[in-house]
């Protein structure tokens, strides 16, 4: 038992305690709505404030840790995982459910110290930094799991997210993302690492094995394990995993992982308007900026992974997923101009009658010779019914 304790941390060389100093000190934009400013923060900072006013509050904090993308950046550099997101946890004492209001207050007072000088402090209350900051506030309050997240506003790819954990089963998808980072000796330090002695930073790796998992980042390797244990099957990351070019650590045991994760993401997600809001907010969240243009290799993977994968459904409601996706790739053709404009015949693509809701959209195709658009896995429309 010591043992295995002793295999899921690893100290942080010189190298990456520099990296992870860089983390926290680089400037983060928080976008104000309306008429709000901008507040330009250090995180180092932003987490000291929020740390204060909960010891202040009487929330007892374990530790502070840095989690996910960010921490596997820290760990290894160019891993093309990227890292949009600063996802900070809070380990807290959390016995009642009234200690999520203290959280909420304890975040918005922080934010409302960190307005520019000038601002009249005094008249803005917490409701208005929620409305003017805040992008996304969650909390769970279950036997099992007691946590919240606080997703404070930006407008390019970094978003900081702000999780208070008291206790949470299940706290990574993959291998390659289930690192993180304690921060308190590096909070502790006055002027950062300039002229302090060399401090130790421990890693703790929540998959269990910090060197294999440590391995799997390096050479891009997707594994986990009891996927079903995952909100939603893990099934948009691991789709997101191999676009970006990581492959299945072993090829004997993948097929079994995704159909649990197609099972698990349509027992979260069982309607289709659901599975199609979730998709388009992962895509929203993770292709910004230069990713754009993988987004049709994204919704494609993932058609071909459920389209291969899933034994849960019935045959229409099947069909109905993998056309939704269909179309939502389509519309992405049609919003980066892939579609060209040629003279040759144009179809009209007419969905099939579930697709009359709101939710689905019409599209006319042009049909090139040779095709539109090379892919592995091509999308074919039976242009009478709109099947796939």
């Amino acid at each position: 038992m010591e043992l295995q304790t002793e295999k899921r941390f690893h100290n942080l060389t010189l190298e990456q305690v520099q990296a992870l100093d860089k983390v926290l000190t680089e400037v983060i934009p928080i976008h104000g709505r309306g008429n709000f400013p901008t507040l330009q923060v250090r995180a180092k900072d932003i987490i000291r404030v929020v740390k204060d006013r909960l010891v202040e509050r009487e929330i007892q904090v374990k530790d502070i840790r840095l989690n996910g993308a960010t921490a596997s950046h820290v760990l290894v550099r160019d891993n093309d995982l990227g890292y949009r997101d600063l996802d900070i946890i809070f380990g807290v004492e959390l016995p009642r459910q009234e200690d999520f209001q203290v959280i909420k207050e304890v975040v918005l007072g922080s934010l409302r110290d960190l307005l520019p000088c000038g601002v009249n402090r005094r008249k803005i209350t917490c409701l208005t930094m929620k409305e003017a900051y805040v992008q996304k506030m969650v909390k769970v309050f279950t036997e099992h799991d007691r946590w919240s997240l606080i997703s404070l506003s930006n407008n390019r790819a970094k978003t900081v997210g702000l999780r208070f954990v008291s206790s949470l089963r299940r706290q990574f998808e993959f291998s390659v993302d289930s690192f993180q980072i304690i921060l308190d000796r590096m909070l502790d330090l006055k002027n950062g690492l300039s002229g302090e002695p060399a401090i130790i930073v421990e890693a703790e790796c929540m998959y269990g094995n910090f060197e294999q998992a440590i391995d799997h980042l390096r050479h891009r390797l997707i594994a986990t394990h009891n996927p079903e244990e995952i909100r939603g099957g893990g099934l948009l990351k691991y789709s997101d995993l191999l676009v970006r070019n990581f492959r299945p650590a072993s090829e004997t045991e993948i097929k079994s992982l995704e159909r649990y994760m197609c099972s698990r993401f349509f027992i979260d997600f069982p309607d289709v308007s659901e599975q199609q809001r979730k998709i388009e907010a992962y895509l929203q969240c993770h292709f910004i900026g230069s990713e754009e243009t993988s987004k049709y290799d994204y919704l494609m993977t993932l058609r071909r992974v459920i389209d291969e994968s899933t034994v849960c459904l019935m045959g229409h409601e099947r069909r109905q997923t993998l056309n939704m996706i269909t179309v939502l790739a389509l519309r992405v053709l049609g919003e980066q101009n892939a579609i060209p404009n040629t003279a040759n015949v144009t179809c009209f693509y007419q969905p099939a009658p579930y697709m009359a809701e709101p939710i689905y959209n019409s599209y006319f195709i042009t049909q090139a010779q040779p095709p539109l658009v090379y892919h592995p896995y091509p999308i074919h429309v039976h242009m009478q019914t709109g099947l796939v």
